[in-house]
Order: structure tokens, then C-alpha cells, then sequence
């Protein structure tokens, strides 16, 4: 299995029908190779799926720190330059009074939410409930030019002695850490 959440389990293959999904999604949605992409939740199934979607289609990642405030998160999403912002429900309760100061955002995209919330999509109408990932076409990721010195994460700093910073972090990164 490739992740257990309480009764969820995800196997490799759903993991790879969904962020394949995902990633074909977000293409659509006009994410390109070195734009970024905001991830804040807590730990779900969903989360290395998103992750996975980004990285492979040449986006850079940009996982917040889901303990983070409101004022704290939209810091990350103007700094990091997200054009695209990915929250469970919890996050984007904690985001909805600073979404108006975040103009460069084009989507939002919600995981989890029981009911629509409005100028946002749900996860599970791009790729289902992790559930049913496994149910998923296999569909090959869109095809990107990647170089392992491409920019593919930025992670914030604890941002102690001031506002966190943004560590920019490359393929090559991710594959020897």
C-alpha cells in the first residue's frame, strides 16, 4: 500500500491513476512547466497524489505548513507567486478572509468539503475520493521536458527571526533526499 489513512488505503497504482488525472487537470486548468502551485492540508491520501501531479508536469510545488494561520498561509501563496492554491476544507476556512488579497491566484481547488463552496472546485470532481482512485483510467502523464537542475519545490523556512523564506529546491533535490 502506498498510503493508510484510518480505513483509506490507496494502492501505487490508484496513487498513479490519480495523480496522472491530476496532473492531465492541471494542464487543463493552464499550469506549465516552472509555474507555482500551493498545497496546504493536513496529512491526506490527497497530499503526495498533488504533490506527485505537480512535480511531474515541471510546476514547483509549494507545500505550506498546514498548522500555519490564515494571515501566515496567504503570506506563502503571495510570496511563492502560486497561480494555482490546493486546501482541504480546514485550510480554506482559515484562508476565506485573505483570498482577496491574493490577486495572482487564478484557481482553487477544495479537498474534503461537504458541501460546494463557491469560486472554488472540488478535488473529488477532478479525481474522485481516494477510494476510488483505483477505478481511474490509466492514463499516462502529460509528457514535459525535465532536467534534474529544474526548479521543482519551494519549502518555507520556521521564519523565527521573521517572515519565513522560500527555499527553492530542485529535481535532483527530491531524487537524493
Amino acid at each position: 500500500l502506498f498510503t493508510i489513512l484510518d480505513d483509506e488505503r490507496v494502492s501505487y497504482e490508484a496513487n498513479w491513476r490519480a495523480a496522472a488525472t491530476f496532473a492531465r487537470a492541471l494542464r487543463d486548468m493552464g499550469v506549465a512547466k516552472g509555474d507555482r502551485v500551493a498545497l496546504a492540508m493536513r496529512n491526506l491520501p490527497e497530499w503526495p497524489m498533488i504533490f506527485f501531479a505537480i512535480t511531474s508536469i515541471g510546476a514547483i510545488a509549494v507545500p505550506l505548513n498546514a498548522w500555519w494561520t490564515g494571515a501566515e498561509l496567504s503570506y506563502g501563496i503571495r510570496d511563492s507567486g502560486a497561480k494555482l492554491l490546493i486546501v482541504d476544507v480546514e485550510r480554506h476556512e482559515r484562508l476565506r478572509e485573505h483570498l482577496d488579497a491574493m490577486p495572482a491566484l487564478e484557481h482553487l481547488i477544495v479537498a474534503r468539503a461537504a458541501e460546494p463552496i463557491a469560486g472554488t472546485t472540488a478535488l473529488e470532481d477532478i479525481v474522485g475520493h481516494p477510494a476510488s482512485w483505483a477505478g481511474l483510467p490509466d492514463r499516462e502523464r502529460p509528457t514535459v521536458d525535465l532536467d534534474s537542475d529544474d526548479e521543482a519545490t519551494i519549502f518555507y523556512t520556521s521564519g523565527t527571526t521573521g517572515n519565513p523564506k522560500g527555499a527553492l529546491g530542485t529535481h535532483r533535490n527530491l531524487l537524493t533526499n
